[in-house]
């Protein structure tokens, strides 16, 4: 019989057992049990800064520009602590899959004590420092007050925010992101209510608008321990908090909070091109920036599925089915980013008048979107694969290739705000480096690790 009617030749280069299209369809149907809900998640949290952007927008120019400033700051934070949500996901999904779910609730556990600890730590920082940090990111006189009211008002929510993530990547290791969405759907609902009743009902302002958040998030921090919690004692794991959890979630975090600081280093720096080229080239930028983040939603959510599915399989300790979920999360990646592309290259010239009447920043963003469209399937690849390495565990490796990718970008972005004029042509340049060169240098670092087998340890 002939080899190829047993095997077909998987996307990361290896030989993988031929599978049935019912196999295909079984895990296709998975894939989007988890991704489609978490997409819904990831799309209700930035609903809570648009809601607060309308209602405060309505007491002027500068309460608005306070609260973008703070809002910057916390965003800025809780995307420093993503890996609370990352490494929970890897360590239940794994645990799970080699049959252990009460280790793995017992790590979750460890992981929302530990997201509570550094957002009571995080919180206190900002009602001191709040001031300060604002100046340094050059608040104007008029503007400053504003931002340190919502920045006060808005730091003691951040100990539920951070439980937040690290309960989210609990329920995600254990395949369930629909309780995530319910939460954050509501949650959004709730934070919308509250904005209006606190900021024009009250008359509290910025400072109403701040403490709204806050509520929400501590709410929705304890309605999702609560659920974790309640599987945790069914399956009798200790609640109680300890010493050595702090410190292993601290240690297996570490390499994520590089990983993320290096993307977000990168990003800051390709705004800080768009700034240097001039004022067509930065209003440009942020209409992109903005789509390219709804875009990465999408993305995110497949990657989500990625992080589970594969963590389950490791932890089994099945290397066949890691393949086959690597494969197809990887099809499903690619061909989310060539559909998004279309769109988004096809309606460039549409969507530019929703954010402009500038006909130079409206040409500048239509070609930028041209250029965004034909990167968006390496960025799928991408995507799906650092989902695939934080499901594995392999953090250390992210964390070294990120830096990597960063110093192969930066020497382009300093050469495009160096040499690329204001508008159009500069836009395009400063994104060829960042959705070009960048996801270019991750994804070829990304997928040199998945030809290999080294990130592939099974068990726990």
């Amino acid at each position: 019989m002939d080899r190829n009617s047993l095997t077909q030749r998987s996307p990361d280069g290896h030989d993988v057992p031929a599978t049935e299209p019912a196999d295909h369809r079984a895990l296709d149907r998975q894939v989007l049990a988890l991704a489609v809900p978490a997409l819904g998640a990831l799309v209700a949290e930035p609903l809570f800064v648009l809601v607060d952007s309308v209602v405060v927008g309505t007491l002027g120019t500068p309460q608005l520009a306070g609260l973008a400033l703070a809002g910057t700051v916390l965003t800025t934070v809780v995307g420093l602590c993503v890996f609370l949500a990352y490494t929970t996901t890897a360590d239940v999904a794994r645990n799970v899959g080699a049959g252990r779910r009460d280790r793995g609730l017992r790590l979750g556990v460890e992981g929302m004590w530990l997201g509570l600890g550094v957002g009571v730590l995080l919180a206190a920082v900002l009602l001191v420092t709040a001031p300060t940090v604002l100046e340094a990111l050059g608040a104007p006189p008029d503007v400053l007050p504003h931002a340190v009211a919502y920045l006060r008002w808005s730091a003691p929510g951040l100990p539920g925010m951070l439980v937040v993530l690290a309960a989210t990547g609990v329920l995600r290791g254990l395949l369930d992101t629909r309780t995530p969405l319910v939460v954050a759907a509501t949650g959004a609902l709730v934070n919308a209510a509250l904005s209006v009743a606190l900021v024009l009902g009250a008359g509290m302002g910025v400072a109403g608008s701040g403490l709204g958040t806050a509520i929400t998030q501590v709410s929705m921090g304890a309605v999702l321990a609560a659920v974790v919690a309640r599987g945790a004692r069914r399956a009798g794991v200790p609640l109680a908090p300890s010493l050595a959890g702090f410190g292993a979630g601290l240690r297996s975090g570490a390499p994520l909070v590089v990983r993320t600081v290096s993307l977000r280093a990168a990003i800051l720096l390709s705004a800080w091109v768009a700034a240097g080229l001039g004022t067509v080239t930065l209003a440009g930028h942020q209409v992109v920036a903005a789509l390219w983040g709804f875009t990465a939603f999408a993305l995110d959510a497949l990657a989500i599925a990625a992080q589970a599915l594969v963590g389950q399989a490791l932890g089994a300790g099945d290397v066949d089915r890691t393949r086959r979920v690597l494969r197809r999360t990887l099809q499903w990646g690619v061909a989310a980013g060539a559909v998004l592309g279309v769109v988004l290259g096809a309606a460039g010239w549409w969507i530019a008048p929703l954010f402009s009447r500038d006909p130079d920043v409206r040409g500048a963003v239509a070609l930028a979107l041209v250029v965004v469209a034909l990167t968006l399937p390496v960025a799928g690849w991408v995507f799906v694969l650092d989902g695939v390495l934080i499901g594995a565990g392999d953090g250390r490796y992210l964390a070294v290739v990120g830096l990597l990718t960063l110093a192969v970008y930066a020497p382009a972005a300093v050469a495009v705000r160096a040499l690329a004029d204001d508008g159009a042509a500069g836009l395009a340049w400063s994104w060829v480096a960042f959705a070009g060169l960048f996801m270019a240098a991750r994804a070829v670092t990304t997928g040199l690790r998945a030809r290999g087998t080294a990130w592939m340890v099974t068990g726990t």
